[in-house]
């Protein structure tokens, strides 16, 4: 009788990568509001670290489904780490040299390193937990420690700023230096240990498929709604950030405050993030993807309307790291409830994820290459919000956000039923 395996050391590797994608893909966020002081831009071109990054994803996916496919999970994971290591090395060269063009090629090589590491980790979650509701629950597990490392990089980042409208990228140098550290250690440790390839088992030569991940609809239009997504978790926060740290307006409480407690409050919609993902977890072998999607979809767009429209005389107190202690700060209710919605984008990922791969077998990897391709959103909205924003103000950039929730919606509901059930994925 052929003894089951163990793969829970696999597992707490995938868990492990998982972290290390939040905390460099974070960079981006408080970086964005020094580059947009530092150079004196406006907030659309501030995202242009952000879309550089992002867009990696559009160059790099395809060839990462590949080498997933040639090379396998620790071969691909390997490779991925070493560019990452790359990447946040030119970035932090960017401070010494005070160039945004070095800046910005060091996050687009970073881009490529996070775009591997997404196509190795979250397709190994969904095999390694047998697929359906296990496997989704697997990544929300993993997404929770996703969201505790973007906790960590606002606020990190935002106390070694200091004063924002001063602050240069070499302030963030002690962080960069974390990041690159975290990849060495995650290089000797992923390649002393033995990882399973389910697909590369699977794999059948000199075999030439008739179909593609793209043969399923329910797959093509899941990969849109993964580009929607990314913008719209991206984009919350990005531009609350951006809001806060802007120049002070008398009529609007909290605007001008420090880097730091700024910071905090962003990282308190990826705390959140990490609680909603934590709950994703217990609940997900319970309840259907499609309908945790469906909820938290309905939700987040009661909470971006509310925060649209509410008064800007309307303030609250919400708890933040002023750079020196943890203490109250006044600001508009809107950052509240843009905040909360962490909650909901928490476990949008993962369910999206095993919507569209579900039912696809054998095109299963690649179908995470092209995936990852479409993360490149991440990029695109926010740029597309800063554009809006810039034109008609911080609050009706937030309409971007509500209608890319609107589809997630509408995906859950009706675009990710598998209607391409006749093709055969053994």
């Amino acid at each position: 009788m052929e003894q089951k395996k163990n793969y829970t050391l696999p597992i707490i590797m995938m868990f492990g990568l998982f972290a290390m994608i939040s905390f460099v893909t974070g960079l981006t966020n408080p970086l964005g509001v020094i580059v947009k002081n530092q150079f004196a831009v406006a907030n659309w071109a501030s995202q242009l670290g952000n879309l550089a990054n992002f867009i990696a994803y559009a160059v790099m996916g395809i060839p990462a489904g590949m080498m997933l496919k040639k090379f396998g999970y620790k071969n691909t994971a390997l490779a991925a780490v070493a560019v990452g290591f790359i990447g946040v090395g030119i970035q932090y060269i960017s401070g010494q040299a005070g160039s945004f063009a070095i800046y910005l090629t060091g996050a687009f090589i970073s881009g490529f390193s996070m775009c591997m590491l997404n196509t190795v980790v979250n397709p190994m979650l969904n095999t390694l937990g047998g697929g359906g509701k296990k496997g989704n629950q697997l990544i929300q597990f993993g997404g929770s420690l996703n969201s505790i490392s973007a906790t960590i990089v606002p606020i990190l980042v935002g106390a070694l700023m200091g004063n924002a409208a001063q602050a240069t990228i070499s302030d963030a140098a002690p962080a960069l230096f974390i990041a690159m550290g975290i990849f060495v250690v995650v290089f000797i440790v992923l390649f002393s240990m033995q990882i399973p390839e389910p697909f590369a088992e699977a794999e059948k030569k000199d075999q030439k498929d008739e179909h593609s991940a793209l043969s399923f609809r329910h797959f093509r239009l899941g990969a849109l709604a993964i580009f929607i997504y990314v913008g719209i978790e991206v984009g919350i926060p990005n531009f609350m950030n951006l809001f806060l740290t802007s120049a002070q307006d008398a009529a609007v409480p909290g605007m001008g405050m420090s880097a730091a407690a700024a910071g905090s409050l962003v990282g308190t919609y990826w705390f959140l993030m990490m609680i909603g993902r934590l709950v994703g977890g217990l609940v997900g072998g319970k309840v259907s993807s499609k309908w945790q999607l469906v909820t938290v979809a309905t939700v987040a767009i009661l909470f971006v309307v509310a925060g649209i429209f509410s008064s800007k005389e309307t303030i609250v107190s919400m708890p933040a790291f002023t750079g020196s202690s943890f203490e109250l700060v006044s600001v508009p209710v809107s950052v509240m409830f843009f905040t909360l919605c962490g909650l909901c984008t928490s476990v949008m990922w993962g369910g999206i994820f095993n919507l569209a791969v579900e039912g696809l077998g054998k095109y299963t990897s690649m179908g995470s290459g092209f995936f990852m391709v479409m993360v490149c959103g991440g990029g695109v909205l926010p740029v597309i919000q800063g554009g809006v924003s810039d034109s008609a103000g911080y609050m009706a950039g937030y309409w971007v956000v509500i209608a890319g929730l609107a589809y997630l919606l509408f995906y859950a509901l009706i675009g990710s039923k598998n209607v391409n059930k006749d093709i055969k994925v053994d």
